[in-house]
């Protein structure tokens, strides 16, 4: 859990995401070797990503606002629909077993895993039209599936914003701040889920398990500081194309885990 905190603090600032892409897989290998319930593994490595998502992406926000970019305006009209995607995502992910859950993920992440290979950040000046609709639509769908994923979903509202004309710095700075929206109500959800169904986790409330909490926040926070303070310094395409590679890797070992499961 230590030496998995520092990359996800650092990842979170620097692409203004929660982490959970990286925090997942290792909190379900760590929760897998101490024997917790396979019914609710999954559940509970999402659950805890949430949980430690939203003191880091408050971290990655305020240091993002401090230099100015972050849209406040984009929040209050663009969070709400974010909000629904969360909660009925929660639900849909409560319902699901293990299984399908690392099925899901592992879809999930080949997705994005290409979508980051593929787009490498060449500056394109597009002025698309961010009115109400496809403000539902995306709003919606990056909340939905941030919920099963246990994500901030930022990896799916940087490129938004940047398709309907955000410049990348502003797009990954107002990403961070849907994300501790995405993170709060879906760190609740799995909460009350958890409770709900009575999964009776060891040292876990609801399906948060409270040591990985403790031990993943302070490192998370410093380090999401410092990757939010590094954007300015680093040529993000190399860094993006590395994290594409990352993710194929994980949707690789997590389909191996769902044919053994």
């Amino acid at each position: 859990m230590l030496l998995t905190a520092f990359p996800v603090g650092f990842f979170a600032g620097l692409f203004g995401i929660g982490g959970g892409l990286i925090t997942v897989p290792f909190l379900f290998f760590i929760f897998e070797t101490l024997n917790i319930d396979k019914t609710y593994i999954m559940h509970l490595a999402v659950g805890t990503s949430f949980s430690i998502i939203i003191p880091t992406s408050i971290v990655s926000v305020l240091t993002h606002r401090k230099n100015k970019l972050v849209d406040s305006n984009i929040i209050k009209t663009y969070g709400i629909f974010v909000v629904i995607g969360v909660l009925i995502g929660t639900i849909f992910a409560a319902l699901m077993q293990t299984k399908s859950l690392v099925l899901f993920f592992s879809l999930v992440v080949y997705f994005l895993g290409t979508y980051l290979l593929l787009n490498t950040d060449q500056p394109k000046e597009l002025k698309k039209k961010f009115n109400i609709l496809p403000r539902i639509i995306f709003g919606f769908i990056s909340g939905f599936v941030s919920a099963p994923m246990g994500i901030g979903g930022a990896v799916m509202n940087v490129p938004v914003l940047k398709y309907f004309g955000y410049p990348i710095k502003k797009a990954i700075g107002s990403a961070a701040a849907i994300g501790f929206i995405i993170a709060l109500f879906g760190a609740i959800g799995f909460l009350i889920t958890g409770s709900f169904l009575k999964a009776n986790l060891p040292l876990s409330i609801g399906f948060i398990n409270i040591p990985a909490f403790l031990i993943f926040i302070p490192i998370t926070t410093m380090m999401a500081r410092v990757g939010a303070n590094t954007v300015n310094k680093i040529d993000k395409s190399k860094v993006q194309a590395l994290f594409g590679i990352f993710l194929y890797v994980v949707g690789t070992v997590f389909i191996y885990r769902y044919l053994n499961l």
